[in-house]
């Protein structure tokens, strides 16, 4: 008998002990402690309930081009007025500096009620209108009427939703688009994400239809390329500047520079 109180008291001060489990009644491992209700989360979790958390006002407050490589990787978010969220990947961008960028909608810091989104806060969404049809955005970074423009997106959630709205803005009967086809261009983008000029001037860290979060697998220097934007004409200096960056590799990516890439260094292999 003294044995058998003995290795009671012992099981009961193991019980007392938080870090040891408990059983009820019935025999069955209890996962909360009393008089808490909520689940316990793991870190797992924790981390992944973070990561879903859109980018702050930090995030854009960065210079153009800085901003324009950051963007790679990340998650761009539409919630649709139905309630279905469209996700995608940034692939593909372009930097447009102002000020003496003669490619820019801003150069020479002329400011204008069409670019006016260019000189607001970084984070704010400049949409413009090309051939009278096509949307295109770009998102305000530091410096005076500079922005950075979403060239393409790796599509991620909803891809039927983006085919539905990229075929309604197409004319005549179209084809069942591939995936890499829906995103690989900045007015393609606008087009299977419903960006149009109603987005102009909103602010990425609190619109309830648009917004971004950190991606999960965020690229390094050796992935990323560095080329000439698309569709510069005679601008000086300013047609070759090397303002475009894109995830090399990737085939969501509207136009490859091979030739760029085959003189950057093999990845893995660390310049001195």
């Amino acid at each position: 008998m003294p044995r058998k109180r003995k290795l009671l008291a012992q099981l009961s001060a193991l019980q007392s002990d938080s870090s040891f489990p408990s059983f009820d009644a019935l025999g069955n491992l209890n996962t909360k402690p009393d008089g808490d209700s909520s689940p316990k989360s793991s870190k797992y979790f924790a981390a992944e309930k973070k990561n879903s958390s859109r980018l702050e006002a930090d995030f854009f407050n960065q210079p153009c081009i800085s901003l324009a490589k950051s963007f790679l990787g990340q998650i761009l978010v539409r919630k649709l007025p139905d309630g279905r969220e469209l996700r995608g990947r940034i692939v593909e961008t372009e930097a447009y500096l102002g000020g003496e960028d003669e490619a820019s909608h801003s150069k020479g810091g002329k400011q204008t009620q069409r670019n006016a989104a260019m000189f607001m806060k970084p984070g704010t969404l400049y949409v413009y209108q090309i051939y009278g049809i096509h949307f295109c955005v770009n998102v305000s970074s530091q410096g005076e009427g500079a922005a950075v423009l979403l060239r393409s997106l790796e599509p991620l959630q909803d891809l039927d939703a983006m085919r539905e709205m990229r075929s309604a803005s197409r004319k005549g009967p179209t084809k069942l688009l591939k995936d890499w086809q829906l995103c690989n261009g900045p007015s393609k983008l606008c087009q299977a994400f419903g960006i149009d000029k109603t987005f102009d001037q909103r602010d990425l860290t609190q619109d309830a239809a648009i917004w971004m979060v950190p991606g999960p697998d965020l690229p390094g220097e050796q992935d990323v390329v560095a080329t000439t934007r698309i569709g510069i004409g005679n601008r000086g200096e300013w047609t070759q500047k090397p303002l475009r960056f894109y995830l090399r590799g990737n085939r969501f990516v509207s136009v490859v520079d091979k030739k760029t890439e085959r003189e950057m260094a093999p990845r893995g292999q660390l310049s001195c």
